[in-house]
């Protein structure tokens, strides 16, 4: 990616609905070419979608955790078994395959605390290949919205 790709992927992050016009003015180049750099960033998948932000609130989804989980057998299988089966549940919106004493790290979100220990007592507790797992409660969730792109240590 050059600078202007990375300007043009900086002003999409800060707000994704504006016009490729404004986009292609902020940046002082040509409509035109402006939406054949946004097309060829798709097909690169350098952006891979659009979204909403969605408060989780708003979706009756006032309390977050994160649950570390370790597995075994560590196979393939059962790694594949659990990474789609769990990321397929309503409350998961994060699964993190991750190296280290744990083996994933899942973001799920409940009602209330009380629909969250049930959902671990369900879907937790009663998993063989699950050996062990902590949760620990989000208190707050910050995010960056708009990444810039890191120094590339090669150069």
């Amino acid at each position: 990616m050059d600078e202007l790709d990375s300007a043009i992927v900086r002003l999409l992050q800060e707000d994704a609905r504006q016009s490729n016009r404004d986009i292609a003015r902020k940046v002082g180049i040509a409509a035109s070419t402006c939406l054949e750099r946004i097309r060829l960033l798709r097909k690169r998948g350098v952006i891979r979608g659009y979204h909403a932000d969605i408060d989780l609130g708003a979706l009756n989804r006032g309390v977050q955790a994160i649950v570390a989980a370790q597995i075994r057998p560590l196979s393939r299988d059962v790694v594949d078994s659990f990474e789609r089966s769990v990321a397929q549940l309503p409350e998961v919106l994060s699964v993190f395959t991750i190296a280290g004493s744990d083996d994933f790290l899942v973001h799920v979100s409940a009602q209330d605390i009380d629909h969250l220990h049930a959902f671990l007592l369900d879907r937790f507790t009663s998993r063989r290949e699950i050996v062990g797992f902590r949760t620990s409660i989000i208190y707050q969730h910050l995010t960056k919205q708009v990444l810039e792109p890191l120094p590339d240590p090669h150069h």
